[in-house]
């Protein structure tokens, strides 16, 4: 019972559909409708501009993070626990309830959870991701490829830092989620037809 009150609240918080929000807010056009169609920070930015994409970001892995630091203040210390409310609150970002179960791809929400995750070794684990990240985006231009590629590390770093079981198992479960909702990107990918990023957009 409590594995699944705290799974509900991760799901719950996750769920909160920021890009698709801001959109309607600043601009009054729902998010879904140009770009990726997602709700994420990348669609985010191509509708609102950096800042509004940086800002969704923030909120998105701060509603992932938020339900794992309320569990561990209420005093829930299993680690079966607070994975499962890890992965509720990725779910609910890719799957809101609110919008038909169409959301985003989950990438700033499972480094938010990634980050404080198993303090404090977490600390350092996320940051190594997202340099992974950059340096991907940096070298490739495809900010699909970098997240997919980052979200592979993490269970890895994890392991190798020696992350209880449960923790290396959900940021290996984020990453496979990460790239079936990057099922579209993929394609383009392969297919040379995805949209490439900065200095690497006119190449």
């Amino acid at each position: 019972m409590t594995a699944l009150i705290w799974g509900t609240l991760g799901y719950l918080a996750g769920s909160f559909p920021t890009g698709y929000l801001a959109g309607l807010w600043v601009k009054g056009v729902d998010i879904r409708t140009i770009g990726s169609g997602g709700t994420g920070a990348t669609n985010a930015g191509r509708l609102l501009g950096k800042n509004w994409a940086k800002a969704v970001a923030i909120v998105d892995m701060l509603k992932g993070a938020v339900p794992m630091l309320c569990a561990r203040w209420w005093g829930i210390s299993d680690p079966w626990i607070i994975a499962l409310i890890a992965f509720a609150g990725v779910v609910g970002h890719n799957y809101p309830v609110w919008l038909s179960f169409k959301g985003g791809k989950g990438v700033a929400t499972s480094y938010g959870v990634a980050f404080f995750l198993y303090p404090h070794l977490s600390f350092f684990v996320a940051p190594a991701g997202g340099l992974v990240w950059l340096l991907v985006l940096k070298a490739k231009g495809y900010v699909s490829l970098a997240s997919m590629t980052s979200l592979c590390c993490l269970p890895f770093f994890a392991l190798v830092l020696s992350f209880p079981l449960p923790y290396v198992l959900v940021l290996g479960a984020l990453a496979l989620l990460a790239i079936f909702r990057h099922k579209d990107n993929i394609k383009r990918l392969r297919e040379g037809k995805e949209s490439r990023f900065g200095k690497h957009a006119k190449s």
